[in-house]
């Protein structure tokens, strides 16, 4: 047998861009990040080869399974170009696990993939910190991931991230509920900002505009219009769950991503239904304004495209609309009533929005 010190050439993995040791060196980095996510049912060190969660000891008696996954899309570009790291990962968590919570499922954990040309331990490092944090905040067990080393697929300093959540949900509650009808009250919970969706709209807006991601926003000086476009997509589970146990009336959710109001809010209706949105009851934050004057943006377009300030639409019944609004306030939640479900199809808009 030959010694592969005299073989030709003498390759190694490293000599073809796959750095082994820093891998290894980002698995000890989060460790203590990933163990911070722990939750009843998910209790292993990650380092196998697959994650373990425990319904049974999760209290579950009658569960459904919901399975949820996403991506941050081209807001990543931003992160990368800026060096701001430590947000997206909030954001990836946050598409998984809204998209869980409104069929009334609660987010039991989550796994990540990240992949790279060339693993920067300490940068993959704050990234995931972000997915850590994401988790914390929906109470969700981050249970193990994958990171991915591969050069010649990405230029140097790119990544990409991609996010897989599960959850459960008792049978008898999941949404939306067979009985949404007609006068049911359409509520809105405010974003954070622009969340995760329309960036490449975004990106080509701030480039017509020559604004600088690193000079202060247009349309809020006290931080620079990278931070201000980087703020993570807001993570409704816990207010949600809490308004799930206070008693019945919550009849569907919708998440507000791509699509807008226009095309996510009749994916939870039944046919025949539509909702009438009035649009001076949405509170607009000051950067869809900014995004609209740059780009020429017409409100239709605005409306499929971004949340224009509405992140989360509730639909309850209206005997318990005043209840349900006062305990996602109670939670920290900024509501908005929006309107009612009327008969028809679609989106009925009435009013402007405030651009």
């Amino acid at each position: 047998m030959t010694d592969k010190s005299t073989r030709a050439n003498a390759l190694s993995y490293a000599d073809a861009g796959v750095d082994i040791d820093a891998g290894n060196r980002l698995v000890t980095l989060i460790k203590p990040l990933v163990k911070a996510t722990r939750r009843p049912g998910a209790d292993a060190e990650i380092g196998g080869f697959g994650g373990l969660f425990d319904l049974k000891a999760a209290g579950f008696k009658d569960p459904l399974l919901v399975a949820a996954n996403d991506g941050v899309g081209t807001k990543l570009k931003i992160a990368i170009d800026t060096k701001i790291h430590d947000t997206v990962g909030i954001d990836l968590v946050a598409m998984c696990v809204n998209d869980l919570i409104v069929q009334g499922a609660e987010p039991l954990f989550f796994l990540d993939y990240f992949a790279t040309g060339k693993l920067d331990p300490e940068e993959a490092a704050t990234v995931v910190a972000g997915i850590a944090e994401g988790c914390r905040i929906a109470g969700a067990a981050l249970i193990g991931g994958e990171t991915a080393e591969m050069p010649g697929m990405y230029k140097a300093g790119d990544y990409d991230l991609a996010g897989f959540a599960v959850g459960a949900v008792e049978r008898e509650q999941l949404l939306p509920s067979p009985d949404i009808a007609s006068g049911d009250v359409v509520l809105g919970l405010a974003s954070s900002g622009v969340h995760s969706n329309g960036y490449s709209l975004v990106r080509r807006i701030v480039e017509l505009s020559g604004a600088a991601f690193d000079a202060p926003a247009p349309f809020d000086a006290s931080q620079s219009l990278a931070r201000a476009l980087m703020q993570p997509t807001r993570i409704y589970v816990k207010p949600l769950l809490a308004a799930f146990r206070a008693g019945p009336g919550i009849k569907a959710l919708a998440h507000i991503t791509g699509g807008g109001f226009i095309d996510n809010i009749p994916r939870v209706l039944p046919e025949g239904l539509a909702a009438s949105i009035d649009l001076d009851a949405v509170v607009v934050p000051p950067v869809f304004g900014w995004l609209a004057r740059a780009g020429g943006v017409a409100d239709h377009e605005m409306l499929r495209t971004f949340n224009c300030g509405v992140g989360m639409i509730v639909v309850v019944a209206p005997e318990a609309a005043d209840a349900v609004a006062a305990v996602l306030a109670s939670e920290g939640e900024q509501v908005m009533r929006l309107g009612s479900l009327v008969p028809g199809e679609g989106v009925i808009f009435n009013g402007s929005l405030a651009l």
